[in-house]
Parts: C-alpha cells; structure tokens; sequence
C-alpha cells in the first residue's frame, strides 16, 4: 500500500529535534522557524514536555469521557488562569478544524439559525462546516458548499450587516491573526464592528486562535490586543500541545451545557492533557509569551530595512514576510542552502514566519543574515 499522495514534500527526512534545531537523517542540523505549522510553541523534546507524557504513560494513556478524568479540570484551570478568561468553559478535541466545527455547531444551537460568515484570505479547517468557511474553491467539495455560507471582504463592515440583515446568520467566525491567508492583523475597528454587529443580530462571535494563540503574538490570544473584544466561541489547537494531537473550544458563561450535546471519543484524553499541561506550564514559567513580543518587534523591524522585503505583518513570532519576487526559489534555497525552514502563505510573494517561542535571537539574527544574502543576487 502506498501513501495517498496529497502533500508536496520538502526532501528532507527529520529524525530528530530539540529547541528550535532539527537534524535530518544524514546528520545535517536545521533551524526551524516554522514550527510545523506554528505547533511547535514550547521547542522540540522540551524536557518538562518529554517528562509530564513520560509520567502520564506510566500511569494511564487513555480512557473515554464516560469516567471522571481530573487532568481535564487541571488544564482548564491552567488555562483560564493564563488566558484570564476564568468564565470560559472548556470542551477538549482533537485538532482546529474539530474545535471549528464544534463552535459552528454551539453558535447554530443557541441562535437557531444556520448561516454563517467567513472573511476573504480565510482558513479554518478542511472537515465538513469548517471549509465551507475556507477561502479556497479547489478545497471545498460539492458536498460541503453550502449557500449561506458567505466568505466576505476582508475588513468590510458594511458587508457584514448587509449580511446580518437576513437575520439568518448564527455566527461571525475570524481568525485573531490570518495565518495561511499571510498574515493579515484585523484592524481593531474592524474586530470592534463586527463584536458590536453581532450583539446587534443576535449571531455569535468566534475568534480562531488555532494558529495565533498561546502566546505566539505576545498576548495570550490575538484577539486580546483589541481592548472590549470578548469572544462568544474562542477555537485553539496547534501550539496548545505542542506536537500531541489536542485542540480546545473555550465557551462564554452563556452558554449552558447538557448532555450529548457535544462528544468526542478522544478528545481531552490523559496524554493530550499532560502535553497541554505541560506546554501551559512551560509558557508560564519560562515566561515565553513576553519573550515572543521582545524578539518579534526586533525582528520586524530589523526585516522592514532589508532591500527585496515590499512589506512585513504580525505580531510577536507570527510574522508575514512580502518579498519583491516569487517566495518559493527563496524558501528553497533557505532550506538547501542555509539548512532553515519557513513557510509558505496563500500569496506566492510572502514567507510566514511561525518558530518555537524558545527560539533565540542569534537563531533569528542567522536567518536575517540568510535572507539579506539571499535578495542581494
């Protein structure tokens, strides 16, 4: 049996990592600056993270949601407490496009109505409700279009309420930070309006953090820049475990629970919950989400002076590079060339930078140096 081949491969095999470094099968040592897609939050093999899975396999890996599993209650707390969103509820899955779908569901229980609203440059997953709400035709198949599903102008307020207007929307879903669209940072006034029409039409705010939250900004979500912006669904995974397969659906006080409303077989497990612990108490003690904030405004700024970059976006370590040329000869020959992985975004022109938070600055500074090289031929 092969594989079913669906992904475009960089010909490198990793076999092992630590930190912020990758060695391929040959020896040869890498630096990683994408972070499997922004999931390396912690760095890679991080002892305390290596330890608490460790531990937990010694003990127990996995039983269903039908008995009690306290390490759920533990994360939650943990969680709230770095958040500051104590109110939250949390509902524990598997990936971001899993939490997405959950959250599409919840906004459709409470409002009673099926319509929802995406934006342009939009990506929230490839399952069934959460890639009709991707902006990306070649993705979304037949079965999954869905009439009102609507993806909207980026930072286009006017057509929100024209929208909402319908009263058939259930919800407003719009990532903290845009990452595969490349890194596009909502305007506050844009977040602000939607957050108010929404309250407005009585349809539900759902902020996907699957890629900008845990720290990676310098707050603990994006959205948490934008003063007045509470989130009726916030969506997380990626960085929230750090590898292990975990994502999270975080549910305002409103919202009341019952039985089968929502489940999952996996999801909150005792191995993901170690890891999510683990990658929570990591940030915390190490304090990362102030480190991501120093080092990317350094970075940013050192980025904008350098000829062949057009543009730079993000915050903290989420960072869109738009170069003067096509990105991909570049990218490549940053891997080839100068053993660095990036990665790619929707525009052709842009790199995205997503490295473990643990990444230091000379890391940064060789990968500064690597791209001046680069654009200078």
């Amino acid at each position: 049996m092969n594989l079913f081949d669906v992904y475009p491969l960089i010909p490198v095999t990793i076999d092992r990592a630590e930190g912020c470094r990758l060695w391929d099968d040959q020896g040869q040592e890498y630096l990683d600056l994408y972070g499997g897609h922004a999931v390396i939050s912690i760095g890679h093999t991080h002892p305390h993270y290596v330890k608490r899975i460790k531990d937990q396999l010694d003990k127990i890996a996995f039983y269903s949601n039908s008995v009690e599993i306290p390490i759920q209650q533990e994360l939650a707390k943990k969680l709230g407490h770095l958040s500051c969103l104590h109110d939250y509820q949390l509902f524990l899955v598997n990936s971001g496009a899993e939490a997405n779908e959950n959250a599409i569901k919840m906004a459709s229980f409470a409002s009673g109505k099926s319509g929802f609203i995406a934006f342009s440059g939009a990506f929230h997953g490839r399952t069934s409700g959460a890639v009709a709400l991707t902006d990306n035709p070649k993705i979304v198949a037949p079965c999954n279009a869905r009439e009102d599903f609507h993806i909207l102008p980026w930072g286009d307020i006017e057509a929100v309420e024209e929208a909402l207007k319908s009263n058939t929307i259930a919800g407003i879903i719009i990532e903290g930070i845009q990452g595969v669209g490349g890194i596009q940072v909502p305007e506050p006034d844009f977040l602000r309006g939607i957050s108010s029409l929404a309250k407005k039409y009585e349809a539900k705010l759902i902020l996907d953090e699957v890629q900008s939250g845990y720290g990676r900004t310098g707050r603990f979500f994006a959205h948490q820049w934008v003063d007045g912006i509470m989130p009726d669904l916030i969506t997380m995974a990626k960085g929230m475990g750090n590898g292990f397969p975990i994502g999270g659906l975080m549910i305002s006080p409103e919202f009341k629970a019952s039985y089968g409303l929502l489940g999952t077989t996996f999801g909150g497990n005792h191995l993901a919950c170690a890891a999510g612990l683990a990658v929570l108490e990591v940030l915390e003690q190490e304090n990362l989400q102030a480190k991501a904030l120093e080092l990317g405004d350094r970075l940013i700024e050192e980025l904008k002076t350098i000829p062949g970059i057009i543009e730079v976006r993000g915050k903290g370590l989420m960072i869109g590079i738009d170069l003067d040329r096509d990105a991909g000869p570049v990218r490549n020959e940053l891997v080839k060339k100068y053993h660095m992985f990036t990665g790619s975004a929707a525009g052709k022109q842009t790199i995205r930078l997503l490295p473990p938070l643990s990444v230091e600055w000379n890391q940064l500074n060789s990968f500064l140096t690597a791209l001046k090289e680069i654009l200078a031929n």
